[in-house]
């Protein structure tokens, strides 16, 4: 039996809220307690069609989240035509790649893309572009702010030694990830949820990925499904194929690759899936989240939530919102009970290169190869997870002083903080494979569309190779220790002599 819209938009309160999501309704009453987002952005667009805001910010596959029952049937196709859109949980400014409409005389948008010269600029153009959930959502950290801090501050501490006279009038910062070609050290971290800045959301990232050669990282949590994602990838690398090139464009930018981040769900039957899924498409490597047990203290999420919660009446929900019972994530997006044991099943599904996502400390780096991966990526998750966890820089430098035989056996992946390409040099002399770039890369989206997401490439790669040069070396082999002296983190970093009690 077909629904109709007078029946569906009776249930827009919290004792009975349906919505409408690509023409079937689902109640999702049950769910106001356990929606990631909170009770209120459903009680919002409750009774509506919700298709446009829900692929906004997510991918179909979420649905699999709701109770057993929760959809109800479809409507009628000339009823869901009569029933009314749920309107955008967080209006956008007319600036905003989120909006259709032109920019208004008294809002002129965005600047010029040309005023963005380096990296930290595109998120000083995303704070008048983006609306305030969605900034609030990437930019946001841990409890205080600690550890996000300490990834921009830990690139600063450490400070180049260059050489003089060499001739660097050719250089090259071209590397390979994997066995696979890229122009340069550094790739796109995995963000989630993209479609909360662009329309075109991940689609629109990979295009401006394969427009520049860069290799990018895709989130489990994306707001497209994995296929879409790597269709829209192969369908616009065909376009650069079919294109006149000039002679050496081909070589200045090799064919981009993906890479699938991988959140391990409660479920292991999901897991499997989604791993089988990522092979099926295309992906070149797996990389695990292993800090992520549970969501991190998200304080501006939490506060932002209750501020939504209120304005409905909903002051329960407010007030659990504070104390994070309300979250951007399932909790069954997670499985605390992970553990090394599990790599095994994960390794044998995949039967392809798998990276450990999150690690902290040498020890951990150390039973990575011990369990036969490939890589382990050093990172804090943006600092937005553990309060006043460990930059990466001294996680690595860690490495090199307690476990330096992992060096050429394990590829040494390092993110956080970076906003500036010269920077990726440090990390290369203290023995990183490559630096992941991740919050940059969603503003520029978010304010430029894919054009944005080249131009943020072409800042790193200039500063890059400029870079090389005045550090005096013509290829990422010559970025050796001795180019940097990295003391001052030396001094803070974690010593077993200095930590006994």
């Amino acid at each position: 039996m077909l629904l109709n819209a007078a029946e569906v938009a009776k249930h827009n309160t919290t004792s009975s809220c349906w919505i409408v999501i690509g023409g079937k309704v689902y109640d999702v009453t049950p769910y106001l307690e356990r929606h990631p987002g909170g009770a209120a952005i459903l009680v919002k667009q409750g009774g509506r069609d919700a298709t446009a805001e829900f692929r906004t910010v997510h991918s179909p596959d979420v649905l699999e989240y709701l109770p057993t029952g929760s959809c109800l049937g479809a409507m009628d196709p000339a009823a869901l035509a009569a029933l009314t859109t749920a309107p955008p949980a967080s209006t956008p400014s007319p600036s905003s790649s989120l909006s259709s409409s032109s920019p208004s005389p008294a809002d002129p948008g965005p600047p010029h893309i040309a005023h963005c010269v380096v990296a930290s600029d595109f998120e000083a153009a995303a704070k008048g572009a983006f609306s305030h959930n969605a900034f609030s959502y990437v930019s946001s950290s841990a409890n205080s702010g600690a550890s996000l801090r300490g990834n921009a501050d830990a690139w600063a501490r450490v400070r180049f030694r260059p050489r003089v006279l060499r001739d660097v009038r050719h250089v090259s910062p071209r590397t390979t990830l994997f066995g696979h070609a890229s122009p340069f050290p550094f790739y796109a971290s995995a963000m989630g949820q993209l479609g909360r800045a662009h329309r075109g959301a991940e689609a629109e990232f990979v295009r401006g990925l394969a427009r520049r050669g860069a290799h990018g990282m895709i989130s489990t949590e994306s707001s497209m499904t994995m296929e879409e994602i790597a269709e829209a990838f192969r369908d616009e690398q065909r376009k650069i194929s079919s294109q006149a090139k000039s002679p050496n464009q081909e070589d200045e930018f090799p064919p981009s690759q993906l890479h699938f981040q991988l959140y391990v769900h409660s479920k292991q039957s999901v897991t499997v899936s989604r791993i089988r899924r990522a092979k099926a498409a295309g992906f070149k490597s797996l990389w695990v989240t292993v800090d992520t047990p549970v969501l991190g203290k998200r304080t501006a999420d939490r506060r932002l939530q209750a501020t939504e919660a209120l304005e409905i009446g909903l002051e329960q929900a407010a007030e659990q919102a504070g104390f994070g019972q309300r979250s951007h994530a399932s909790a069954d997006l997670f499985q605390p009970s992970l553990s090394w044991e599990d790599l095994s099943w994960i390794k044998k599904e995949w039967g392809g290169p798998l990276v450990l996502k999150g690690v902290q400390c040498a020890e951990d780096v150390r039973l990575a190869l011990e369990y036969g991966c490939q890589g382990v990526l050093l990172s804090n998750h943006g600092g937005r997870q553990a309060h006043t966890a460990p930059d990466a820089l001294t996680t690595l430098l860690e490495i090199r002083t307690y476990c330096p035989e992992v060096l050429g056996k394990l590829d040494i992946f390092v993110d956080g903080g970076l906003r500036d390409g010269a920077d990726v040099l440090k990390a290369i002399c203290l023995g990183a494979t490559a630096v992941g770039v991740g919050r940059p890369f969603f503003y520029a989206l978010g304010t430029y569309g894919s054009k944005g997401v080249e131009r943020c490439v072409d800042i790193l790669s200039e500063e890059l190779a400029m870079g090389m040069r005045l550090l005096g070396i013509t290829s990422v082999d010559e970025a050796q220790p001795e180019r940097v002296n990295a003391s001052r983190l030396l001094n803070e970093m974690w010593r077993p002599e200095k930590s006994r009690l």
